[in-house]
């Protein structure tokens, strides 16, 4: 695959730059509603991102626009040619755009993390490529594609989903997207959180259907209140994702808490 394109993350004393994010899609009317909305809408609104699609069927030959073909060695399905997504590619820098990292929204990919959404998110411009019915000639992947992606073991009817998904995680790491700078380092698989998941959350009534909130986010005692969150942490990693145990950095006490729970104590 082609080298891949990153830069160097901003300090917090520097204004963040606008990333430009390209969509390369048979179906741009199929995403472009979601980023004037929430997270990515704010972001977009504050000139953080800058959102822009494609359909690269507008650089297809011939009077249909035709974009797929026969797969070569028979097969069910049809596959996206590499010409129409490489020239709408090659096309970008004409019209005002950087390519930046190329990004192929595919099921053979890499399974996407909160880890990659940071990188990413410190790219100055992101192409993803969105494909449909068998995929795309491989051949892209040589000239083009700098990183392949899944957002989990299951397949998707095309990559329009999973690159609102990725856009989405990396625009709510940006600086000024979220009113609590702090709820981007403190949620579920980030790394400011351990990447453990995030502990469960309470709020107004006190009791609600017979259920009391744990007395102890009560008591106004915040190291207290610390102490559950990180065990309340620790417990739900354990008991959901358990692997994700094996790389932190965790006290005789929290190791003794977790072999309880593994015995079902």
């Amino acid at each position: 695959m082609a080298n891949q394109e990153l830069t160097a993350s901003p300090t917090d004393s520097e204004t963040p730059t606008l990333q430009q994010l390209n969509i390369l899609t048979l179906f741009p009317e199929a995403v472009q509603a979601y980023f004037n909305i929430g997270v990515t809408g704010r972001a977009v609104e504050r000139s953080v991102i800058d959102i822009h699609c494609v359909n690269f069927r507008d650089y297809a030959q011939g009077n249909y626009k035709a974009v797929d073909d026969l797969p070569f060695g028979g097969g069910a399905g049809m596959v996206i040619q590499a010409e129409p997504v490489a020239k709408a590619i090659d096309d970008l820098p004409l019209s005002g755009r950087q390519r930046g990292t190329v990004v192929l929204l595919a099921p053979t990919g890499k399974v996407f993390t909160q880890r990659d959404a940071e990188r990413l998110s410190q790219s100055e411009a992101i192409t993803f490529v969105c494909g449909r019915y068998e995929g795309i000639d491989a051949r892209l992947n040589i000239e083009y594609v700098n990183e392949v992606f899944s957002i989990g073991d299951y397949i998707l009817s095309g990559g329009e989903l999973a690159a609102m998904v990725i856009i989405d995680a990396i625009a709510r790491l940006k600086p000024g997207v979220l009113n609590n700078s702090e709820s981007a380092t403190h949620e579920s698989h980030s790394l400011g959180g351990d990447q453990l998941l995030e502990h469960p959350h309470y709020t107004r009534p006190a009791t609600w259907r017979g259920h009391e909130v744990p007395p102890v986010l009560l008591s106004g005692h915040h190291k207290r209140i610390q102490t559950w969150r990180r065990e309340e942490s620790i417990k739900a990693t354990a008991r959901v994702r358990p692997e994700l145990l094996e790389n932190i950095d965790l006290s005789p006490a929290e190791r003794s808490l977790i072999e309880r729970l593994r015995r079902g104590e």
